[in-house]
């Protein structure tokens, strides 16, 4: 796939993966917890276009591959919402999936564990449950903030499924919410979230 110029991706034929660094430290980890948004950039540019090789089962995601769909995502969010960290939860609740489908929400949620908010990765993780568990899941947050936004997110993930859509190329994506790095790094992101984690 590729990006045209004015920001639409379009499919081309599949292409093996160009060898390149590894987003991860040589011990398997994200960048340290002292990380800047000078750092934060490449980190999540490789989180995003590694998800351009990984195709999807079409009867559930007929755009293709995963970097399209979060992409297409994360516009939906940037058409609703004023709030950088629902783009940012977005355009990164898939990027477990550069690792395993089966369990992509977990292991996003542990490559964004300490660099983004705990609103964020909170996000990331449960952004299933509304599919999985639904009544436990609305049971658990009802009347909570935390349930409205996790059904935004639902809301987008399935209407992020076109074939054929404009999409903004993935670096204009992060450099929009990195604009807001103080918001979607502070680690004092909205305390509900930082409960929700722990229970």
């Amino acid at each position: 796939m590729t990006v045209g110029q004015t920001g639409r991706i379009l499919k081309k034929s599949h292409k093996e993966p160009e060898t390149k660094l590894t987003p991860l430290t040589s011990n398997n980890t994200p960048p340290s917890l002292s990380v800047n948004k000078q750092h934060l950039l490449p980190y999540l540019s490789s989180l995003l276009d590694d998800l351009e090789y990984i195709e999807q089962f079409p009867k559930y995601h007929p755009e293709g591959n995963a970097l399209y769909h979060s992409l297409q995502v994360y516009q939906l969010a940037k058409e609703a919402t004023d709030d950088p960290e629902l783009w940012a939860a977005a355009l990164l609740h898939d990027v477990g999936k550069t690792i395993a489908t089966k369990g992509h929400e977990k292991l996003g949620r542990e490559m964004l564990q300490g660099l983004l908010s705990p609103k964020i990765c909170w996000l990331v993780e449960h952004h299933l449950h509304l599919l999985t568990i639904p009544k436990r899941t609305r049971k658990r947050l009802q009347g909570t903030t935390a349930l409205h936004e996790l059904e935004q997110l639902r809301c987008w993930d399935l209407g992020g499924r076109k074939r054929e859509c404009s999409v903004p190329a993935p670096e204009r994506a992060i450099s929009s919410i990195l604009e807001h790095y103080s918001v979607i790094s502070s680690p004092q992101s909205d305390d509900i979230y930082s409960r929700l984690i722990t229970t």
